[in-house]
């Protein structure tokens, strides 16, 4: 064994025992990074240069800005309540079906997530809305604190999604193909979430009462209008087609976005300069979390580099000639037991240096291994003990946290189910992107 591959191994072990201690990730990775680097490269004044142009070079890119676009977009989405009118609108339109209101809560969860790109905020935003009208129909709190948990998982996929964002930068990988690909994959998901929830109901009658909330023909069209529904979708259309189309960079399809929303709150008269001022701390607070965890992953990725972990895994993949499903499946259960204990953006920003060259060694292809490590971490979402969807949802609804993790079970298997389709048709999450892009 090499002496890089060495040191490599031992940093990582020690990077696992120090995160697990409660060590903020962006510390652990870069004091981690520095530390390796010293013993690779021999001197602390290159260890300390490497930080240095790690930290620079984040906060100096034009690419991670954005980042801070689509937080802004989010938190006047947010902080306006726009999500509380799509609520009432699904409600007129699906609660008089069985699970009407589960069913209308991913439905709404992927709409707003796609104007948001948070899981926490769709969580709790879902969980003060969704759930006491819920608890009114006389559902099973498994099953609407489950619904909600999962659902609220669909914004870390459907664009203007954070964890696709965050993985483009960290994978230097096109980022208008990575929210391309999420769209599909994202409906795809929500389709199967919808589909665990006929099924939970189908073997369990009880958890949702049969008929809720009947409403004519006149009040579902009022409804729809009263919600926004059009003039949010004009907005994502706007804002994510003109990227596609090649009229805006993501940049400034963020900024679209942000101008859309700002119309649209206006217009619903949601809007004050107090809003706007949360707004942009809340996004100035986000975006300083983010660009500093980027930073940390930068000088822990050119550790990485320099210890040849990425280049050794490579290796025994391609001599080794593993198969690609035992590659996928293993990287699987990796993503799945790191999730369990590590959020979402830190785990991908971990993991993308090391575990994308394996990916492609293995021949799949880096916007579709993206979707894939998306979907692992939303999984990891609602897995105990860590599931930080659940805690959000248990926290703003004020049900009991085990309760919110026996009703996000089922959803597992959703995931699950997810994964095995993406292996057998991978065009769920290529084909939009070969054929636009």
């Amino acid at each position: 064994m090499s002496f890089n591959l060495l040191i490599g191994i031992i940093i990582i072990v020690v990077f696992l025992i120090i995160i697990f201690k409660g060590v903020p990730v962006t510390i652990s990775m870069m004091v981690c990074g520095v530390v390796g680097s010293m013993f690779l490269l021999r001197t602390p004044l290159s260890a300390v240069t490497l930080l240095g142009d790690s930290v620079f070079g984040s906060f100096t890119s034009y690419t991670l800005s954005v980042a801070p676009m689509f937080i802004l977009m989010g938190e006047l989405a947010t902080e306006s309540k726009i999500g509380a009118d799509l609520f009432d609108c699904f409600q007129k339109l699906t609660g008089h079906r069985k699970a009407g209101l589960a069913n209308s809560i991913q439905i709404v969860c992927a709409i707003f997530g796609a104007i948001c790109g948070s899981t926490a905020a769709t969580g709790a935003m879902m969980s003060r809305i969704a759930y006491p009208q819920m608890k009114r129909y006389q559902y099973n709190d498994m099953l609407s604190t489950g619904c909600i948990a999962s659902g609220a998982c669909l914004a870390s996929l459907i664009p203007p999604s954070l964890h696709l964002i965050t993985y483009g930068i960290a994978a230097e990988e096109s980022i208008g193909k990575l929210l391309l690909a999420g769209i599909t994959s994202g409906i795809v998901l929500m389709l199967l979430f919808i589909a665990t929830i006929k099924i939970w109901c189908l073997f369990n009658p009880s958890i949702a009462p049969q008929t809720e909330i009947k409403a004519s023909l006149k009040e579902r069209f009022q409804a729809i209008r009263k919600g926004g529904f059009i003039e949010i979708i004009l907005v994502f259309a706007l804002a994510m087609g003109g990227m596609f189309a090649g009229w805006f960079t993501p940049t400034e399809a963020g900024a679209v976005g942000f101008a859309g929303m700002l119309v649209v709150s206006i217009l619903f008269k949601r809007f004050s300069f107090d809003i706007l001022k949360k707004c942009f701390i809340n996004t100035m607070v986000m975006s300083g979390m983010i660009y500093a965890m980027l930073a940390g992953a930068n000088c822990f990725g050119k550790f990485f580099t320099l210890s040849r972990i990425p280049d050794y895994l490579r290796f025994l993949v391609e001599n080794l000639q593993i198969p690609s499903i035992a590659v996928i499946m293993a990287l699987a259960i990796i993503y799945l037991v790191l999730g369990c204990f590590i959020d979402g953006v830190a785990l991908i920003l971990i993991t993308t240096p090391v575990f994308l060259p394996v990916a492609q060694a293995a021949g799949f292809d880096p916007v579709w291994f993206g979707i894939f490590i998306v979907i692992m971490v939303g999984l990891g979402g609602i897995t105990p003990p860590v599931g930080v969807s659940c805690y959000i949802v248990s926290g703003a609804s004020g049900v009991a946290l085990q309760q919110v993790f026996r009703g996000s079970i089922p959803f597992l298997f959703a995931y699950l189910a997810m994964a095995l389709l993406m292996a057998i048709f991978p065009g769920i999450a290529t084909y939009l992107p070969n054929l636009l892009m």
